[in-house]
């Protein structure tokens, strides 16, 4: 919490019950996290672009817009009809090619979870994590376990490698589907 420390002695002047100050000032730090992000993120793609020599585009900003608005797993279909539904002139292919600036730039990066559609999640300032796929329903959870990551590295020294990234995906049924 560090936006919300100047604000937090206000909300107690007022009475407000600490676990509702707790609420309020994490939500205050959440959102100017994400407008420092997003802000990051468009400030590092416009650099990108220029040094591609390539032009900043409304649809190109468009298009960056809303995939920052995602946080979730996203196709680019599902993408083009967020993007389609605020400009009728953005085609398909414009977003598949904006897709694929935003990995290079490290803002994006694609996820394969073996479905047969390739989806893109936030990359520039976000934690590493791997993902648990439920094979039914397709529902994805991000997850992290250090000892994990631990293992990982100690069998890539155990064979003389030097890891530079990883991807893992665990496959299974979700508790939901596993009930039906």
């Amino acid at each position: 919490m560090v936006v919300s420390k100047l604000f937090s002695d206000d909300f107690f002047k007022y009475g407000l019950d600490s676990v509702i100050v707790d609420l309020i000032l994490c939500v205050i730090d959440n959102h100017f996290h994400s407008i420092f992000m997003k802000n990051n993120e468009k400030e590092i793609f416009s650099n990108f672009i220029t040094k591609k020599g390539l032009r900043a585009t409304s649809q190109r900003e468009l298009i960056l817009d809303e995939f920052l608005c995602q946080e979730r797993h996203i196709s680019a279909e599902e993408l083009y009809d967020l993007v389609k539904q605020r400009d009728k002139t953005i085609g398909q292919a414009t977003v598949y090619r904006v897709l694929k600036l935003l990995c290079e730039s490290g803002i994006a990066r694609e996820v394969n979870f073996g479905d047969g559609s390739m989806r893109y999640e936030h990359e520039f300032g976000h934690e590493h994590h791997d993902h648990l796929v439920c094979k039914v329903c397709g529902k994805t959870l991000e997850v992290v376990d250090p000892a994990i990551e631990t293992l990982q590295k100690a069998l890539a020294e155990k064979y003389g490698f030097i890891l530079s990234s990883h991807e893992m995906y665990l496959y299974g049924v979700c508790p939901d589907c596993r009930g039906k």
